[in-house]
């Protein structure tokens, strides 16, 4: 299986974004607590945000003005700590996604 290039790592960011905010449309804090299907969904895109940041190189991420080891510990947060991780903070995560995207936005229109 081939690597994905840097620009389908980014377009995986965007796209995870997008989906998150499908994901919890309608939902408030309440729901969102109680629906473990949303909760993984929810997780699981927040992974691949993580994980393909990860692997964008570093000159490229330091153009931009935005804290990139945020994502990447919230990746490893849920990785690992996995067990005890309080639901609302990862709800209250779907909705401060803004700025990330407006970042990664960006980087797309401006790196490839």
């Amino acid at each position: 299986m081939d690597k994905p290039t840097p620009k389908e790592r980014v377009e995986s960011i965007l796209n995870a974004i997008h989906l998150i905010r499908q994901f919890v449309e309608g939902e408030d804090e309440i729901s969102f607590s109680k629906d473990i299907k949303l909760q993984s969904a929810v997780q699981y895109q927040f992974l691949i945000i993580g994980e393909a940041i990860k692997h964008i190189d570093d000159e490229i991420l330091a153009k931009y003005n935005y804290p990139w080891h945020i994502p990447r510990s919230f990746r490893n947060f849920i990785i690992h700590v996995y067990h005890s991780i309080k639901m609302e903070r990862i709800y209250y995560a779907t909705q401060d996604l803004n700025e990330l995207e407006e970042q990664i936005n960006s980087i797309l229109t401006n790196e490839f």
